[in-house]
């Protein structure tokens, strides 16, 4: 993994980390991108971001802090969604984009609230990688379902 992060790094000024680094790395500025929309990019929302991609991309704790510590230097020297939707769009197989929402939704959600910027942002997000208002809802459905049970978990653990 410390070889990819590397590549990515070496590769940072114009070069591409191509097939699956691309993806993971693409994935993960975008849920950057979600969770600093409304300014305030906590830790909770970084640890979620790196859950989320251990889940998603079966990543290791490490390996996927060290992502998304590497997807939030992205998002701050690119600006462009579009780039980060174009990899998706070329790497992820349509049937799969709307778990790609559905990720963003919980980001967006982490603090509790839903800040209008970030119902733009996914809005918009989700229209650049091709998916549609019913599945952005469903995804929406399912993100809060998890977190509601998540929090349920925690809540019953205590």
């Amino acid at each position: 993994m410390f070889d990819r992060l590397r590549a990515w790094l070496e590769e940072a000024e114009g070069g591409s980390a191509g097939g699956r680094d691309e993806l993971e790395l693409a994935v993960a500025a975008l849920l950057i991108e979600i969770a600093r929309v409304d300014d305030a990019l906590g830790d909770a929302e970084r640890r979620l971001v790196a859950r989320l991609l251990e889940r998603r991309f079966g990543l290791g704790p490490d390996d996927a802090a060290a992502l998304e510590r590497l997807a939030e230097q992205q998002s701050e020297e690119s600006a462009q969604l579009f780039g980060f939707a174009r990899i998706v769009n070329s790497r992820l197989p349509r049937e799969r984009r709307p778990e790609l929402i559905e990720m963003l939704w919980e980001v967006a959600y982490a603090d509790g609230s839903l800040d209008p910027q970030e119902d733009m942002l996914l809005r918009r997000i989700a229209g650049l990688i091709y998916v549609s208002d019913g599945e952005r809802g469903e995804a929406r459905k399912r993100a809060l379902e998890r977190l509601a049970a998540a929090k349920g978990a925690r809540g019953g653990g205590a």
